[in-house]
This record gives C-alpha cells, structure tokens and sequence, in this order.
C-alpha cells in the first residue's frame, strides 16, 4: 500500500510540470515543507572554517574568495530559496529546474563559468533497504556548490580529510572537491553492490534448502533492484570520460589525472552490475528449475505408487466379482494365498525399483 501511494505522489509530481515552461522550478521529490539546511566549509592550506549563514547574501560572499569553499545546501522543497541561489550564483533556469527534480538522471553540462551535473547517491539504510538520493553539484572557480535532500550523505570522509588536513585536498582548488565528491559517490556504489551480492548469495542458499512463494516475491524485488542500480550508475562512467574530455578551464590537467582513476572504478562497478544483473535474472530460472524438480519428485513417487498398487488392484478386482462358479472361492486357504500373493508382488516391485535406483 505504501509503494501505490509512493508511485501515485511520483506520478502527481510530473503532472505538476506539464504545460510549464522550460526552466520553471517545480519541486519534484515527496518531502515537502522540510527545512533548508546551509553549511559552508572554508578552507585553505593554513586555513579550516566552518559557517552557518542565515541570510543569502552571506552564501554569495563565497562565490570569489581567494579560498575554497564547499557550499553543502540540503532540503529543496523551498523553491524561492532555490530561486535566489541560483540567481546571486549566475545559474540558468534550467540547472535550477534540475536541481530540484529529484527525478532527474544522471548528467553533465558545462557553462562557461561553472559545470554542473547532477547524480545518484546511493547507500544502504539500518533497515538494510537501498536509498537513492539526488544530488546536485556546481563547480565554480573558487566553490563548489552541493544541493541535496537530505541531511545524510556520503561525503564524511571529504570532511574528515579536509578537517584533519590529510591527503591532498586542502592544497588543491576547487575541481579537485569536485572530484573528491564525486569520487565518494563512486566509492559508494562499491558497497551497495556487496549488498546486492550478499542479497544473491542468501537467496541462492534459501532456492536450494526451501524454494517457497515467498523466496520467488523477494528475487522478483531484488531483479527491481538491480534495474534501479542499474539505470541510476550505468551513465556515470560516460560522464566522468565528458570531464576527462572536458575543455573548461575549470578542470586542470591535475584533477583529469585523478578523475581517471574515478573512471576505472566506474568501469569496474558497471561490469560488476552486469553480473550481478545476469545472476539475478538467473535465479528466477533456479527458483522455476527447482519447483520443476520438486514437481517431478512428487510424480516419481505417484507413479511408483500406481505401479505397486496396479498389479494388487487387478487381483483385489478380479477376486472381488460375484460370479458364483469361480474355483479359488472355494478353497478353505484361498483369502491367505491372495493375501501372500499381493505381498510377494509389492516386495517384488520394491525390490526391483530400488535396483533401478528410482527409489
């Protein structure tokens, strides 16, 4: 019930669109009236602050600062504020219309004085679900700005790292956060799909102990699943190439060297998809096989019985008609003779059976 009422929000969310023009800022996700979060982290080699501005013209102030800033905007419901953003940060309409769609697939365009793409990050909640989040990224000169919905992300280590002044970053501008970021989002993918494959393996061990309705519902979830992972990872690689191809003055030759290894990972992760995907269609196909041999099991067993039963059945019907000159009916032993007869019969065909191993 709640999936229906999930997919009914998703459908009136698209109906909200039609007949708009392009460029207009239509919230698309199902949180709504959620509360716009600011957080701003400075920093420099020498230099690591933390702001919270409570008014738009103290976000701006960072666009052109001599140090890198990272501008981490969460909640989109409030397209006003989304609106003024976009505007004091020189963004086209149709960058803030995809900010907001939280529908929107994976993408790269690139500006003149920034480059924008939006991606999903995807992670595996305590309920051992899979969340997809949408995530928008800006990267100008001096900043990176960062739209998401929710608080949670998988940006910690972006933050450890800068934060303890580890690793390279607090040397490097801002493409290199953007690939830092975008690097973590990656590195995620790694773990969502381990799950998947614990999900595979589990399922495969409960198709060979007990291949119930219930395992045939769950492999059916987890082959949505896959196709979900899929159509959400599958176009990033091919973005990440667009960056190491990019022209943009933006992205240093640097930061190109680094995004090459980001775009390793994505090869790996889709080829490691691709099989995950394949086991997962395979499955439906062991689960059908083993309900097919369970099935055959049952009729070896029916018609072994028939086979028994056959031959015993015959001599109860012969012995069971009322003609009244039949010789055996009066012989003082005949009931104990048929009786001995229809046993040596079943012990016979047991015996044969269990030579032929159909038994």
């Amino acid at each position: 019930m709640a999936k229906k009422k999930d997919i009914l929000k998703r459908q009136f969310k698209k109906h909200k669109k039609v007949g708009k023009a392009p460029g207009t800022i239509t919230y698309m996700g199902h949180r709504e009236a959620t509360e716009t979060k600011v957080t701003i982290i400075e920093y420099t080699e020498d230099l690591h602050k933390i702001h919270y501005p409570g008014e738009i013209e103290q976000i701006v102030a960072h666009k052109d600062t001599p140090t890198t800033s990272w501008v981490n905007i969460v909640g989109l419901s409030d397209e006003s504020f989304i609106e003024k953003v976009g505007k004091h940060f020189g963004l086209n309409a149709l960058i803030l219309e995809d900010i907001v769609n939280t529908q929107q697939r994976p993408k790269i365009d690139e500006y003149e004085d920034y480059i924008f793409g939006t991606f999903r990050m995807l992670y595996i909640n305590d309920d051992n679900e899979l969340i997809g989040e949408h995530v928008a990224l800006v990267v100008m000169q001096n900043c990176v700005l960062v739209f998401q919905e929710l608080d949670y992300d998988v940006f910690n280590g972006v933050r450890d790292r800068i934060n303890a002044k580890s690793g390279r970053i607090r040397t490097k501008n801002s493409d290199y956060l953007f690939f830092a970021l975008l690097d973590s989002i990656i590195d995620n993918y790694f773990i969502v799909l381990e799950n998947v494959g614990h999900k595979i393996e589990s399922l495969e061990e409960e198709l060979y102990e007990n291949p119930t309705p219930e395992v045939a519902k769950q492999i059916q979830q987890l082959k949505k699943e896959v196709l979900k992972i899929r159509q959400w990872i599958y176009p990033v690689k091919e973005l990440v190439n667009r960056l190491i191809d990019s022209e943009s003055p933006l992205m240093s030759k640097d930061t190109k060297f680094f995004l090459r290894d980001a775009l390793d990972h994505s090869y790996e992760i889709n080829e490691s998809l691709q099989i995950y995907r394949e086991m997962a269609m395979s499955l439906m196909e062991m689960y059908m096989s083993n309900m097919s041999n369970k099935m055959n099991e049952v009729m070896k067993v029916l018609t072994i019985m028939s086979s028994i039963f056959i031959p015993l059945t015959f001599i109860a019907g012969i012995y069971g008609m009322n003609f009244v000159h039949m010789p055996e009916l009066q012989w003082e032993n005949g009931y104990f003779m048929v009786w001995g007869l229809m046993v040596v019969i079943f012990i016979g065909l047991l015996i044969f059976f269990k030579k032929k191993d159909w038994i």
